[in-house]
């Protein structure tokens, strides 16, 4: 099947926003894929993944509110979750697709968990990318400090550093090339050309107000609920996002969940780790048998 990429601008669940999103490959294929992004990130994180997928796979990637392409919001109350799944629902609505796989990088997985229990119709199935129903403080901290260190940047290699500053934990292995594309998926141009976040910062909001001394939130009654979804959760074996214990209770829970560990990746991995591939083929492919 020959691969198709268009690009498509669709409304917010509420009206208010127009959200940006990219088709790849058949409309008549197998099965099709929406990729859900992390919290500073957008639909440019699943390029590589969605040009390998698509060659058998419809894929959606999409940029969620205040991200990317898609516009900011004024309210930064609606920058939770909850809302970003309603989101999702209207594309999938727009497209007229009455079912999809959904792969979640961190709150992209959150966001599939979501959309799972609140119309599991919808859902054949997620791949959950080094996420689970509950959160570590210590990783959260980690998270809030590491995004709060502001940095003077003023060019592309200003941008790869700090690139680097924020997510060196999670990839060891990067080199000066690595981070710089890094930087192309994270950063976008101004109006003299300079590099500047590709979000608004106000989505850091409820992360940065997060009383990080209580008991983290967590989202364990929800995926008990969960239990007969085909389910695959990657996990960084240096991830401070899901813990060992964390992902040994999901899979104690979940009847359905496979479970795989990316050497030498923290929160998260990229999805292009020999690993992370094989494993994604191998649950993609059992959903068609």
């Amino acid at each position: 099947m020959s691969r198709v990429r268009t690009t498509i601008e669709f409304p917010s669940a509420d009206g208010t926003l127009r959200l940006h999103a990219e088709i790849w490959g058949p409309e008549k294929a197998p099965l099709t894929l929406l990729c859900l992004h992390g919290l500073t990130r957008n639909g440019a994180d699943f390029g590589p993944l969605a040009e390998r997928l698509s060659k058998r796979h419809r894929v959606i990637t999409a940029d969620q509110r205040g991200r990317g392409l898609s516009q900011w919001d004024s309210n930064p109350e609606n920058y939770q979750p909850a809302t970003y799944a309603k989101d999702m629902f209207r594309l999938l609505d727009q497209l007229g697709i009455p079912q999809a796989v959904l792969i979640g990088t961190s709150m992209g997985g959150i966001i599939s968990m979501i959309m799972a229990a609140t119309q599991p119709a919808r859902v054949q199935a997620m791949v959950l990318n080094d996420i689970g129903p509950e959160v570590p403080n210590s990783g959260l901290k980690r998270l809030r400090d590491s995004l709060g260190t502001p940095a003077r940047i003023e060019t592309w290699p200003d941008a790869a550093a700090q690139a680097q500053r924020v997510n060196g934990l999670a990839f060891p292995d990067y080199d000066a090339g690595h981070w710089l594309a890094f930087a192309r998926r994270t950063y976008t141009e101004n109006a003299s050309g300079q590099p500047v976040a590709a979000y608004d910062p106000n989505i850091l909001k409820g992360l940065n107000e997060a009383d990080l001394t209580a008991v983290p939130p967590n989202l364990w009654a929800l995926w008990d609920t969960l239990g007969s979804l085909p389910t695959l959760a990657i996990r960084g074996e240096l991830s401070d996002i899901l813990s060992a214990d964390i992902i040994a209770s999901m899979a104690a829970r979940h009847p359905n969940l496979i479970t795989v560990n990316i050497p030498n990746r923290g929160h998260a991995p990229m999805l292009d780790e020999p690993a992370a591939i094989s494993a994604m083929d191998t649950f993609l492919d059992r959903l068609q048998s």
